[in-house]
């Protein structure tokens, strides 16, 4: 099994060129729904030079529409920087349109300058998170039973509500998860995380939920290759996109599992971590252990020509070894 993940980082290219990996990711999802794919995911940041997806909402409602078995996880959607009644509308409505099939992780991110675009005080963002935050869960839960004087229409089609959950690493997200009965899906792990959200939990009467923290060195963006030499040629250029974007975004940040602070294509290949280019054998015993293969198929403007045949490679050749 596997999922794909984007965020639809297009550096440098043109406006033809944007459309075109957009429209190549609603393709794989559609293409690989029946084949292995468990969830798509889709991301959220703002102001961004490289057209990082700033409306992950939309993206979804195109892949929920051109499937019919995916799920499609939204996440991490900046909750500070959405109004959360017209929030919950959109989920409402997407609820419909995916039958259900489409779960959200909010967090606040942390950068400054998606703050500045909204006019979201950044210092405050803890304080607005608490508060909007409340206000959806509000919301939702008022769409569902049909009450309240001023409420969303329609009611949503998943009872009582669509899955709603919290991102983060620090023991503060940890606490805003469990204190409010929702999962915990960490983006690293700091000490003290599990324990804070399990006492938020009981604290405020909820059986504590999930509290999924990444392992460390875990490998979350795979392609997979017949020739690795090859493949990390072809495709180097492109993961240090990746790298090297969030690299500048996080420089204090050493705890978040995604991150890498390489800086050249063969220093990110010896240090095997959260970006990882496997062979075939090495994706059998991968899913044969983990389940679940990482997928990253544009990652960070890898063009669709090429990403296509690292793509069906999982499904041509690891999909059936992990069957048989």
């Amino acid at each position: 099994m596997f999922t794909m993940r984007f965020d639809l980082r297009v550096p440098g290219m043109g406006p033809a060129e944007v459309a075109d990996q957009y429209a190549a990711a609603i393709d794989m999802v559609e293409w690989a729904e029946d084949k292995g794919c468990v969830a798509a995911v889709v991301s959220e940041h703002h102001a961004s030079p490289d057209g990082y997806l700033p409306a992950p909402l939309i993206l979804a409602a195109a892949m929920a529409a051109r499937t019919r078995t995916v799920h499609i996880a939204v996440g991490a959607a900046l909750l500070p920087l959405y109004d959360p009644v017209r929030l919950a509308e959109e989920i409402v409505v997407l609820d419909h349109i995916s039958r259900g099939r489409v779960s959200y992780t909010f967090g606040l991110g942390y950068r400054a300058d998606e703050y500045d675009l909204f006019g979201v005080p950044y210092a405050e963002r803890g304080r607005v998170a608490d508060a909007k935050l409340d206000a959806l869960l509000g919301a939702l839960e008022a769409a569902s039973v049909g009450t309240g004087r001023v409420r969303i229409t329609p009611a949503p089609f998943t009872r009582p509500r669509p899955s709603v959950s919290w991102g983060g690493a620090s023991v503060a997200a940890a606490r805003r998860a469990g204190a409010r009965g929702l999962d915990l899906l960490g983006s690293g792990s700091a000490p003290g995380v599990e324990e804070a959200y399990r006492a938020a939990a009981e604290a405020a009467g909820h059986t504590p939920g999930q509290c999924r923290l990444p392992r460390p060195g875990a490998p979350l963006t795979v392609f997979v290759a017949d020739d690795e030499d090859a493949a990390w040629a072809e495709l180097g250029e492109y993961l240090m996109n990746d790298v090297l974007s969030y690299a500048e975004w996080n420089e204090d940040s050493r705890n978040v599992a995604s991150l890498s602070y390489s800086k050249t294509a063969a220093d990110l290949r010896a240090e095997r971590g959260a970006h990882r280019i496997m062979t075939v054998p090495e994706a059998v015993d991968f899913v044969r252990t983990d389940v679940v293969l990482p997928l990253h198929p544009l990652c960070g403007g890898v063009p669709p020509a090429v990403a296509w045949p690292y793509l069906r490679r999982v499904v041509d050749a690891v999909m059936p070894a992990v069957a048989g």
